[in-house]
Protein backbone atom coordinates (compact mmCIF):
# COMPACT_ATOMS: atom_id res chain seq x y z
CA UNK A 1 0.00 0.00 0.00
CA UNK A 2 2.81 2.38 0.63
CA UNK A 3 4.68 1.50 -2.08
CA UNK A 4 1.63 2.30 -4.51
CA UNK A 5 1.10 5.75 -3.08
CA UNK A 6 5.05 6.30 -3.21
CA UNK A 7 4.75 5.38 -6.89
CA UNK A 8 1.65 7.09 -7.30
CA UNK A 9 2.95 10.57 -5.81
CA UNK A 10 5.15 10.51 -8.77
CA UNK A 11 2.92 10.98 -11.34
CA UNK A 12 1.76 15.08 -11.42
CA UNK A 13 -2.06 13.84 -12.57
CA UNK A 14 -2.34 11.68 -9.21
CA UNK A 15 -0.88 14.10 -6.94
CA UNK A 16 -3.16 16.56 -7.53
CA UNK A 17 -5.74 13.78 -6.63
CA UNK A 18 -4.24 12.86 -3.76
CA UNK A 19 -3.63 16.49 -2.69
CA UNK A 20 -7.30 17.65 -3.40
CA UNK A 21 -8.62 14.47 -1.37
CA UNK A 22 -6.95 15.28 1.05
CA UNK A 23 -7.23 19.02 1.47
CA UNK A 24 -11.28 18.09 1.67
CA UNK A 25 -10.75 15.74 4.02
CA UNK A 26 -8.99 18.48 6.16
CA UNK A 27 -12.07 20.55 5.50
CA UNK A 28 -14.10 17.80 6.47
CA UNK A 29 -12.97 17.30 9.89
CA UNK A 30 -12.66 21.24 10.60
CA UNK A 31 -16.15 21.59 9.93
CA UNK A 32 -16.58 18.77 12.17
CA UNK A 33 -15.41 20.57 15.36
CA UNK A 34 -17.25 23.72 14.54
CA UNK A 35 -19.93 23.76 17.41
CA UNK A 36 -23.75 25.02 16.67
CA UNK A 37 -24.83 27.61 18.72
CA UNK A 38 -27.09 27.47 21.75
CA UNK A 39 -26.22 24.14 22.64
CA UNK A 40 -24.37 23.23 25.69
CA UNK A 41 -21.43 20.76 24.46
CA UNK A 42 -20.51 19.82 27.81
CA UNK A 43 -23.91 18.61 29.09
CA UNK A 44 -24.46 16.91 25.82
CA UNK A 45 -21.19 15.18 25.80
CA UNK A 46 -22.01 13.72 29.66
CA UNK A 47 -25.68 12.56 28.75
CA UNK A 48 -23.96 10.91 25.97
CA UNK A 49 -21.56 9.12 28.05
CA UNK A 50 -23.90 8.07 30.63
CA UNK A 51 -26.92 7.11 28.73
CA UNK A 52 -26.99 6.91 24.49
CA UNK A 53 -23.55 5.48 24.03
CA UNK A 54 -24.97 1.48 23.44
CA UNK A 55 -28.20 2.81 21.49
CA UNK A 56 -28.55 3.94 17.98
CA UNK A 57 -27.58 7.08 18.44
CA UNK A 58 -24.44 5.77 19.77
CA UNK A 59 -23.94 4.23 16.09
CA UNK A 60 -24.58 7.47 14.22
CA UNK A 61 -22.01 9.24 16.83
CA UNK A 62 -19.73 6.30 15.50
CA UNK A 63 -19.99 7.11 12.16
CA UNK A 64 -19.59 10.69 12.33
CA UNK A 65 -16.24 10.75 14.92
CA UNK A 66 -17.94 11.54 17.72
CA UNK A 67 -19.34 14.99 16.27
CA UNK A 68 -23.10 13.74 16.75
CA UNK A 69 -22.31 13.79 20.48
CA UNK A 70 -20.89 17.20 20.47
CA UNK A 71 -23.36 18.65 18.17
CA UNK A 72 -21.15 19.97 15.80
CA UNK A 73 -22.31 21.93 12.08
CA UNK A 74 -21.47 18.28 10.62
CA UNK A 75 -23.25 16.08 13.33
CA UNK A 76 -24.93 14.39 11.18
CA UNK A 77 -22.21 13.65 8.78
CA UNK A 78 -23.45 10.95 5.96
CA UNK A 79 -25.96 9.47 7.23
CA UNK A 80 -28.53 11.19 5.68
CA UNK A 81 -26.97 10.38 2.37
CA UNK A 82 -26.87 7.10 3.32
CA UNK A 83 -30.15 6.76 4.49
CA UNK A 84 -31.20 8.27 1.36
CA UNK A 85 -28.86 6.19 -0.61
CA UNK A 86 -30.42 2.98 1.10
CA UNK A 87 -33.84 4.07 0.55
CA UNK A 88 -33.80 5.39 -3.67
CA UNK A 89 -32.14 1.80 -4.01
CA UNK A 90 -35.23 -0.48 -2.62
CA UNK A 91 -37.66 1.91 -3.98
CA UNK A 92 -36.13 1.17 -7.78
CA UNK A 93 -36.69 -2.53 -6.64
CA UNK A 94 -40.57 -1.99 -5.87
CA UNK A 95 -41.43 1.18 -8.23
CA UNK A 96 -41.49 -0.12 -12.06
CA UNK A 97 -40.91 3.86 -13.33
CA UNK A 98 -37.32 3.85 -10.99
CA UNK A 99 -36.47 0.59 -11.90
CA UNK A 100 -36.79 1.64 -16.00
CA UNK A 101 -35.01 4.59 -14.94
CA UNK A 102 -32.10 2.82 -13.55
CA UNK A 103 -31.98 0.13 -16.35
CA UNK A 104 -33.41 1.40 -19.58
CA UNK A 105 -33.00 5.25 -19.57
CA UNK A 106 -28.70 4.42 -18.86
CA UNK A 107 -26.40 7.48 -18.34
CA UNK A 108 -29.23 10.09 -17.99
CA UNK A 109 -31.64 7.78 -16.52
CA UNK A 110 -28.16 7.61 -12.98
CA UNK A 111 -28.58 11.75 -13.35
CA UNK A 112 -32.02 11.95 -12.47
CA UNK A 113 -31.83 9.28 -9.24
CA UNK A 114 -28.99 10.96 -8.46
CA UNK A 115 -30.72 13.77 -8.29
CA UNK A 116 -33.58 12.36 -6.47
CA UNK A 117 -30.95 11.20 -3.82
CA UNK A 118 -29.91 14.42 -3.39
CA UNK A 119 -33.08 16.04 -2.99
CA UNK A 120 -33.98 12.64 -0.30
CA UNK A 121 -30.80 13.55 1.64
CA UNK A 122 -31.65 17.01 2.28
CA UNK A 123 -35.24 16.16 3.43
CA UNK A 124 -33.85 13.40 5.42
CA UNK A 125 -31.20 16.36 6.80
CA UNK A 126 -34.04 18.75 7.63
CA UNK A 127 -35.92 15.78 9.33
CA UNK A 128 -33.25 14.42 11.33
CA UNK A 129 -32.11 18.16 12.30
CA UNK A 130 -35.67 18.92 13.73
CA UNK A 131 -35.35 15.58 15.32
CA UNK A 132 -31.76 16.00 17.07
CA UNK A 133 -33.09 19.86 17.60
CA UNK A 134 -36.55 18.09 19.80
CA UNK A 135 -34.26 15.73 21.80
CA UNK A 136 -31.53 18.45 22.77
CA UNK A 137 -34.69 20.82 23.84
CA UNK A 138 -36.15 17.90 25.82
CA UNK A 139 -33.32 17.18 28.06
CA UNK A 140 -32.31 21.05 28.72
CA UNK A 141 -29.58 21.20 26.44
CA UNK A 142 -30.13 23.44 24.43
CA UNK A 143 -29.16 26.96 26.08
CA UNK A 144 -32.05 29.15 24.66
CA UNK A 145 -35.61 28.47 23.70
CA UNK A 146 -37.61 30.42 21.07
CA UNK A 147 -38.50 30.47 17.21
CA UNK A 148 -35.33 32.02 15.72
CA UNK A 149 -32.86 29.88 17.86
CA UNK A 150 -34.36 26.43 17.01
CA UNK A 151 -34.36 27.40 13.15
CA UNK A 152 -30.50 28.32 13.38
CA UNK A 153 -29.69 24.70 15.01
CA UNK A 154 -31.73 22.75 12.71
CA UNK A 155 -30.84 24.68 9.37
CA UNK A 156 -27.07 24.22 10.84
CA UNK A 157 -27.79 20.68 11.12
CA UNK A 158 -29.35 20.42 7.71
CA UNK A 159 -27.04 22.47 5.68
CA UNK A 160 -23.68 20.54 7.53
CA UNK A 161 -25.33 17.25 5.89
CA UNK A 162 -25.63 18.82 2.37
CA UNK A 163 -21.81 20.00 2.85
CA UNK A 164 -20.78 16.46 3.32
CA UNK A 165 -22.72 14.86 0.55
CA UNK A 166 -21.28 17.67 -1.79
CA UNK A 167 -17.42 17.35 -0.66
CA UNK A 168 -17.78 13.68 -0.66
CA UNK A 169 -19.66 13.65 -4.57
CA UNK A 170 -16.20 16.29 -5.21
CA UNK A 171 -13.79 13.57 -3.97
CA UNK A 172 -15.63 11.10 -6.21
CA UNK A 173 -15.44 13.62 -9.41
CA UNK A 174 -11.64 15.54 -8.74
CA UNK A 175 -10.22 13.30 -6.12
CA UNK A 176 -9.08 9.37 -5.52
CA UNK A 177 -11.68 6.89 -4.87
CA UNK A 178 -15.26 7.13 -3.44
CA UNK A 179 -15.91 10.30 -1.56
CA UNK A 180 -18.48 9.40 1.06
CA UNK A 181 -16.41 6.01 1.81
CA UNK A 182 -13.37 8.20 2.54
CA UNK A 183 -15.24 10.45 4.51
CA UNK A 184 -16.85 7.65 6.79
CA UNK A 185 -13.04 6.45 6.80
CA UNK A 186 -11.72 9.52 8.07
CA UNK A 187 -14.74 9.69 10.57
CA UNK A 188 -13.59 6.05 11.93
CA UNK A 189 -9.84 6.64 11.92
CA UNK A 190 -10.44 10.08 14.29
CA UNK A 191 -11.19 7.90 17.05
CA UNK A 192 -8.28 5.77 16.87
CA UNK A 193 -6.73 8.21 19.44
CA UNK A 194 -9.11 7.42 22.30
CA UNK A 195 -8.70 4.32 21.49
CA UNK A 196 -4.73 4.08 21.97
CA UNK A 197 -5.54 6.56 25.46
CA UNK A 198 -8.14 3.73 26.19
CA UNK A 199 -5.59 1.00 25.90
CA UNK A 200 -3.20 2.72 28.14
CA UNK A 201 -4.88 1.94 31.26
CA UNK A 202 -5.69 -1.23 30.07
CA UNK A 203 -3.28 -4.46 31.77
CA UNK A 204 -0.60 -5.08 29.58
CA UNK A 205 -1.50 -8.54 28.26
CA UNK A 206 -5.30 -7.21 28.11
CA UNK A 207 -3.25 -4.83 25.24
CA UNK A 208 -1.34 -7.51 24.13
CA UNK A 209 -4.41 -10.03 22.85
CA UNK A 210 -6.61 -6.82 21.66
CA UNK A 211 -3.49 -5.94 19.41
CA UNK A 212 -2.87 -9.48 18.22
CA UNK A 213 -6.71 -9.66 17.53
CA UNK A 214 -6.79 -6.75 15.45
CA UNK A 215 -4.09 -7.62 13.34
CA UNK A 216 -5.26 -11.09 12.32
CA UNK A 217 -9.12 -9.93 11.83
CA UNK A 218 -7.98 -7.18 9.46
CA UNK A 219 -5.88 -10.27 7.37
CA UNK A 220 -8.74 -12.16 7.97
CA UNK A 221 -11.20 -9.31 6.28
CA UNK A 222 -8.79 -8.81 3.55
CA UNK A 223 -8.90 -12.32 2.73
CA UNK A 224 -12.46 -12.27 2.58
CA UNK A 225 -12.80 -8.61 0.68
CA UNK A 226 -10.69 -10.74 -2.03
CA UNK A 227 -12.43 -14.01 -1.98
CA UNK A 228 -14.86 -14.79 -4.58
CA UNK A 229 -16.35 -17.69 -5.80
CA UNK A 230 -16.29 -18.22 -9.97
CA UNK A 231 -18.75 -19.80 -12.18
CA UNK A 232 -17.94 -20.95 -15.41
CA UNK A 233 -18.86 -19.70 -18.32
CA UNK A 234 -18.38 -20.64 -21.75
CA UNK A 235 -19.80 -19.11 -25.07
CA UNK A 236 -20.33 -21.22 -28.14
CA UNK A 237 -19.14 -20.81 -31.62
CA UNK A 238 -21.01 -18.61 -33.79
CA UNK A 239 -19.60 -18.81 -38.24
CA UNK A 240 -20.88 -14.81 -39.38
CA UNK A 241 -19.93 -14.93 -42.83
CA UNK A 242 -16.21 -16.53 -43.30
CA UNK A 243 -15.60 -15.00 -39.48
CA UNK A 244 -16.03 -17.14 -36.32
CA UNK A 245 -17.58 -15.34 -33.10
CA UNK A 246 -17.34 -16.84 -29.14
CA UNK A 247 -16.03 -20.18 -28.17
CA UNK A 248 -14.26 -18.29 -25.54
CA UNK A 249 -14.57 -19.54 -21.73
CA UNK A 250 -14.81 -17.11 -19.02
CA UNK A 251 -16.15 -16.91 -15.45
CA UNK A 252 -19.07 -15.63 -12.91
CA UNK A 253 -17.65 -13.66 -10.51
CA UNK A 254 -19.70 -13.84 -7.02
CA UNK A 255 -18.05 -11.90 -3.84
CA UNK A 256 -18.26 -13.89 -0.89
CA UNK A 257 -18.72 -10.23 1.09
CA UNK A 258 -21.45 -9.11 -1.97
CA UNK A 259 -23.55 -6.90 0.18
CA UNK A 260 -20.46 -5.32 2.11
CA UNK A 261 -20.87 -3.73 5.68
CA UNK A 262 -24.59 -2.77 5.47
CA UNK A 263 -26.52 -5.86 7.24
CA UNK A 264 -24.32 -5.56 10.01
CA UNK A 265 -25.21 -1.76 9.74
CA UNK A 266 -28.95 -2.64 9.53
CA UNK A 267 -29.19 -5.37 11.96
CA UNK A 268 -27.33 -3.01 14.64
CA UNK A 269 -29.71 -0.26 14.23
CA UNK A 270 -32.13 -2.61 14.84
CA UNK A 271 -31.24 -4.31 18.01
CA UNK A 272 -30.06 -1.05 19.01
CA UNK A 273 -33.86 0.23 18.65
CA UNK A 274 -35.26 -1.20 22.60
CA UNK A 275 -31.85 -0.08 24.16
CA UNK A 276 -32.62 3.72 22.76
CA UNK A 277 -36.46 3.32 24.29
CA UNK A 278 -34.81 2.39 27.39
CA UNK A 279 -32.46 5.29 27.20
CA UNK A 280 -35.26 8.08 26.84
CA UNK A 281 -37.72 6.22 29.23
CA UNK A 282 -35.04 4.67 31.87
CA UNK A 283 -32.03 7.13 32.11
CA UNK A 284 -31.36 5.47 35.37
CA UNK A 285 -31.26 2.15 33.70
CA UNK A 286 -33.29 0.46 36.35
CA UNK A 287 -37.58 -0.30 37.06
CA UNK A 288 -39.45 -0.78 39.65
CA UNK A 289 -41.48 -3.18 37.46
CA UNK A 290 -39.43 -6.43 37.36
CA UNK A 291 -40.37 -7.15 33.51
CA UNK A 292 -39.31 -3.84 32.42
CA UNK A 293 -36.21 -4.33 34.05
CA UNK A 294 -35.48 -7.58 32.64
CA UNK A 295 -35.96 -6.14 29.49
CA UNK A 296 -33.59 -3.57 29.77
CA UNK A 297 -31.98 -6.08 31.07
CA UNK A 298 -32.03 -8.65 28.04
CA UNK A 299 -31.50 -5.56 25.56
CA UNK A 300 -28.05 -4.31 26.93
CA UNK A 301 -25.65 -4.65 24.32
CA UNK A 302 -23.83 -7.06 26.17
CA UNK A 303 -26.12 -9.66 26.69
CA UNK A 304 -26.68 -13.18 25.13
CA UNK A 305 -30.25 -12.17 23.86
CA UNK A 306 -28.56 -9.06 22.55
CA UNK A 307 -25.89 -11.57 20.57
CA UNK A 308 -28.26 -13.95 18.98
CA UNK A 309 -30.41 -11.12 17.76
CA UNK A 310 -27.76 -9.51 15.87
CA UNK A 311 -26.68 -12.47 14.37
CA UNK A 312 -29.93 -13.59 13.09
CA UNK A 313 -30.49 -9.99 11.57
CA UNK A 314 -27.37 -10.09 10.10
CA UNK A 315 -28.02 -13.30 8.39
CA UNK A 316 -31.85 -11.73 7.19
CA UNK A 317 -29.86 -8.42 5.91
CA UNK A 318 -27.45 -10.68 4.21
CA UNK A 319 -29.61 -13.01 2.23
CA UNK A 320 -32.26 -9.67 1.96
CA UNK A 321 -28.91 -7.71 -0.22
CA UNK A 322 -28.01 -11.09 -2.15
CA UNK A 323 -31.55 -11.29 -3.24
CA UNK A 324 -31.69 -7.65 -4.55
CA UNK A 325 -28.03 -7.28 -5.67
CA UNK A 326 -28.51 -10.73 -7.93
CA UNK A 327 -31.51 -12.04 -10.03
CA UNK A 328 -30.91 -15.40 -10.93
CA UNK A 329 -33.57 -15.47 -13.41
CA UNK A 330 -32.42 -11.97 -15.02
CA UNK A 331 -28.34 -13.89 -15.13
CA UNK A 332 -29.89 -16.96 -16.66
CA UNK A 333 -31.55 -14.78 -19.58
CA UNK A 334 -28.46 -12.70 -20.07
CA UNK A 335 -26.21 -15.52 -20.88
CA UNK A 336 -28.71 -17.49 -23.14
CA UNK A 337 -29.08 -13.58 -25.24
CA UNK A 338 -25.65 -14.01 -25.40
CA UNK A 339 -24.97 -17.43 -26.11
CA UNK A 340 -22.84 -18.02 -22.94
CA UNK A 341 -23.91 -21.26 -20.81
CA UNK A 342 -22.37 -22.98 -17.68
CA UNK A 343 -20.78 -26.14 -18.30
CA UNK A 344 -23.56 -29.13 -17.33
CA UNK A 345 -26.51 -26.73 -16.78
CA UNK A 346 -29.28 -26.24 -19.75
CA UNK A 347 -29.77 -22.82 -20.32
CA UNK A 348 -32.83 -21.23 -18.66
CA UNK A 349 -34.44 -22.53 -15.59
CA UNK A 350 -31.59 -25.07 -14.79
CA UNK A 351 -29.18 -22.30 -14.84
CA UNK A 352 -31.06 -19.93 -13.14
CA UNK A 353 -31.46 -23.21 -10.08
CA UNK A 354 -27.70 -23.70 -10.05
CA UNK A 355 -27.28 -19.88 -9.75
CA UNK A 356 -29.66 -19.34 -7.19
CA UNK A 357 -28.03 -22.66 -5.35
CA UNK A 358 -24.54 -21.16 -5.41
CA UNK A 359 -25.86 -17.69 -4.14
CA UNK A 360 -27.54 -19.44 -1.20
CA UNK A 361 -24.42 -21.28 -0.54
CA UNK A 362 -21.97 -17.83 -0.36
CA UNK A 363 -24.86 -15.48 1.60
CA UNK A 364 -24.23 -18.40 4.19
CA UNK A 365 -20.46 -18.27 4.60
CA UNK A 366 -20.76 -14.45 4.26
CA UNK A 367 -23.23 -14.52 7.35
CA UNK A 368 -21.29 -16.20 9.15
CA UNK A 369 -18.25 -14.47 8.25
CA UNK A 370 -19.80 -10.44 9.28
CA UNK A 371 -20.90 -12.16 12.33
CA UNK A 372 -18.14 -13.67 13.43
CA UNK A 373 -16.11 -10.10 13.81
CA UNK A 374 -19.53 -7.72 14.34
CA UNK A 375 -20.02 -10.35 17.57
CA UNK A 376 -16.34 -10.63 18.37
CA UNK A 377 -15.90 -7.53 20.45
CA UNK A 378 -19.31 -8.27 22.33
CA UNK A 379 -17.71 -11.20 23.02
CA UNK A 380 -13.94 -10.03 24.20
CA UNK A 381 -16.05 -7.55 26.24
CA UNK A 382 -17.75 -10.05 28.31
CA UNK A 383 -14.46 -12.23 28.51
CA UNK A 384 -12.36 -8.48 29.20
CA UNK A 385 -14.50 -5.57 30.75
CA UNK A 386 -11.57 -3.07 29.58
CA UNK A 387 -12.13 -3.80 26.27
CA UNK A 388 -15.62 -2.56 26.43
CA UNK A 389 -14.41 0.65 26.25
CA UNK A 390 -12.24 0.45 23.46
CA UNK A 391 -13.72 3.37 20.36
CA UNK A 392 -13.64 0.92 17.19
CA UNK A 393 -15.48 -2.42 17.13
CA UNK A 394 -15.71 -4.90 14.42
CA UNK A 395 -18.31 -2.86 12.16
CA UNK A 396 -15.63 0.14 11.99
CA UNK A 397 -12.57 -2.37 11.23
CA UNK A 398 -14.44 -3.98 8.48
CA UNK A 399 -15.48 0.18 6.73
CA UNK A 400 -11.68 0.85 7.55
CA UNK A 401 -10.11 -2.10 5.82
CA UNK A 402 -12.67 -2.02 3.11
CA UNK A 403 -12.18 1.26 1.95
CA UNK A 404 -8.43 1.52 2.36
CA UNK A 405 -8.37 -1.61 -0.35
CA UNK A 406 -10.65 -0.22 -2.78
CA UNK A 407 -9.00 3.37 -2.21
CA UNK A 408 -5.76 1.47 -2.92
CA UNK A 409 -7.05 -0.64 -5.93
CA UNK A 410 -8.49 2.99 -7.59
CA UNK A 411 -4.98 4.39 -7.54
CA UNK A 412 -3.28 1.60 -9.29
CA UNK A 413 -6.09 1.56 -11.51
CA UNK A 414 -5.27 5.34 -12.48
CA UNK A 415 -2.02 4.54 -12.60
CA UNK A 416 -1.98 1.23 -15.32
CA UNK A 417 -4.09 3.83 -17.28
CA UNK A 418 -1.79 6.28 -17.46
CA UNK A 419 1.06 3.85 -17.83
CA UNK A 420 -0.43 1.72 -20.91
CA UNK A 421 1.19 2.29 -23.72
CA UNK A 422 -1.84 1.39 -26.12
CA UNK A 423 -1.15 -0.15 -29.78
CA UNK A 424 0.75 2.31 -31.68
CA UNK A 425 4.10 2.30 -29.29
Amino acid sequence: MLSTLQNAWKIPELRKKLLFTVLVLLLYRIGNVIPVPYIDVNALSTYFNNVLSNTILGLYNAMSGSAFSQATVLALGIQPYINASIIIQLLTVAIPALERMAKEEGEEGKKKLNLITRYTTVALGLLMGWAYYTMLSNYGIVTKSGFMPALVIILSFTAGSAAVMWLGEQITEFGIGNGISLILFANIVSRLPAMINTMFTMVWWHVLIVLVGMVALVLFIIFINDAERRIPIQYAKRVVGRKVYGGQNTHLPIKVSMSGVMPVIFAQSIVSIMPTIFAFTNPTGTSENGFVQFLINISNQHSAFYAFSYFILIFFFGWFYAAIQYDPVEISNNLKKNGGFIPGFRPGKPTAEFIQKVIGKIVIFGSVYLSVVALLPIIAGNIMDSVRNLAIGGTSVIIVVGVALETVKAIEAQMLMRHYKGFLD
